[in-house]
């Protein structure tokens, strides 16, 4: 099944110039959700983590429809000052300027494998920050999972070369 027939293309979102690729037709679309489901619970067989981490805020969706579908746990990484009590922290840099990424202090204890989940890759700094948070808090990185890749902006570059990461659509 090509999974493109349910991604909308917005031209000039959120800027002018910029092509917004919309995931919105595929969670309304229940056949397209589950082959998202069933490709990326594929890669859960192959890398077995043992908790899934989404990144704020679509990696939520997508991360949690994931644990659910393969009946593991789910972690939030979220933007600062939303996550109650002790938690672990990192500032990344962003094409213009600096932002950070927390994760709950307790989240990974015991050194869980973790696949890292997102709607998006683009530049790649977001998921490389939520890739080493998940290693400064204990956990052990085995993959990163993305609906989307925008292949030419290499984002892919930026994560660790020792872990498996799959992109189930990619625009160069």
């Amino acid at each position: 099944m090509d999974l493109r027939q349910y991604v909308q293309d917005i031209p000039d979102f959120p800027k002018p110039g910029i092509l917004f690729r919309d995931i919105s037709p595929m969670l309304r679309d229940p056949v397209g959700w589950a082959e998202v489901m069933n490709r990326f619970g594929a890669l859960c067989d192959l890398v077995n983590p043992d908790l899934i981490v989404g990144i704020e805020a679509r990696g939520f969706i997508v991360g949690m429809a994931l644990a659910t579908h393969k009946k593991l746990g789910f972690v939030p990484v979220r933007k600062p000052g939303k996550l109650p009590g002790a938690v672990h922290g990192i500032d990344y840099q962003l094409e213009y300027g600096t932002d950070r990424l927390e994760i709950h202090a307790d989240a990974l204890r015991n050194q869980p494998r973790v696949l890292v989940v997102d709607d998006l890759l683009a530049t790649g700094g977001t998921a490389s920050a939520t890739s080493n948070l998940v290693t400064k808090a204990g956990g052990q990185l085995v993959g990163c999972a993305f609906v989307v890749e925008l292949a030419g902006l290499n984002g892919r570059e930026r994560l660790p070369v020792n872990i498996t990461v799959e992109s189930l659509i990619v625009y160069s």
